[in-house]
């Protein structure tokens, strides 16, 4: 079987598995409005180019990347504490990105933009190799049947893309308060040769609506950090 994190003979990349689904939730007037008039203040489109973050952050400084940032809860309040690093926030969901766009625009951020894609395209076809300090993935869609395990986002090609896409030593930290999904993750890391397990984890995480919905469910958070070997 054919590698889809691999470009096929034509030089394209096949993803029959997304790790998402993209629901049509409600968007309020504000973040409709954030959409169309923050957008390029704060948005970078998709395409095929990569990323040129030294242009896009008028410095050269560390670029952290969160993966599914919901709503920004996360995204903003890191970006707001670390002024001398960059951020970059991926998220599929519309009213999630038009909400963090209104955050930042409050608290006049120059030091975030936003994507409204795909994560692993754009990773695999817009961020540079040996660009990013750190990758965050805070509670990814579980998948918790395990028919559907295959889409879960935390894969070995996705492991081996990240790694390519972080600096040696950069940081890599993954939370989800599903114990057979932490299970999952800690079965894939080990498996990798390319990452190690971080001595500490970082405590720069806010508590959002993801952890507010576990401890409804009675779950209980798994947290974990890794470093991209030299």
């Amino acid at each position: 079987m054919s590698d889809p994190s691999q470009p096929n003979q034509k030089g394209s990349y096949r993803r029959p598995v997304r790790s998402f689904v993209l629901r049509t939730g409600r968007i309020t007037a504000g973040q409709r409005r954030a959409l169309d008039e923050l957008w390029p203040v704060y948005g970078l489109e998709s395409g095929s180019d990569t990323l040129d973050f030294e242009a896009t952050f008028g410095r050269r400084a560390p670029v952290v990347l969160e993966i599914g940032f919901g709503n920004g809860e996360n995204l903003i309040d890191m970006a707001r504490a670390a002024p001398e690093r960059d951020f970059l926030g991926i998220e599929v969901h519309e009213p999630g990105v038009g909400h963090c766009m209104l955050q930042a625009k409050e608290h006049e951020l120059t030091n975030l933009r936003v994507m409204r894609a795909d994560a692993v395209e754009i990773l695999r076809r817009q961020i540079a190799n040996n660009s990013l300090q750190r990758v965050n993935l805070f509670f990814p869609d579980p998948w918790h049947k395990k028919r559907h395990h295959k889409r879960r986002i935390v894969q070995p090609a996705f492991v081996a893309l990240l790694a390519n896409k972080l600096l040696p030593g950069g940081l890599l930290h993954m939370a989800t308060d599903w114990p057979n999904y932490a299970e999952h993750i800690a079965a894939v890391m080990r498996s990798t040769e390319t990452f190690e397990a971080a001595q500490t984890t970082p405590t720069d995480r806010i508590e959002t609506r993801f952890d507010k919905r576990g401890q409804k469910l009675g779950h209980e958070n798994w947290e974990r950090a890794w470093r991209r070997c030299n």
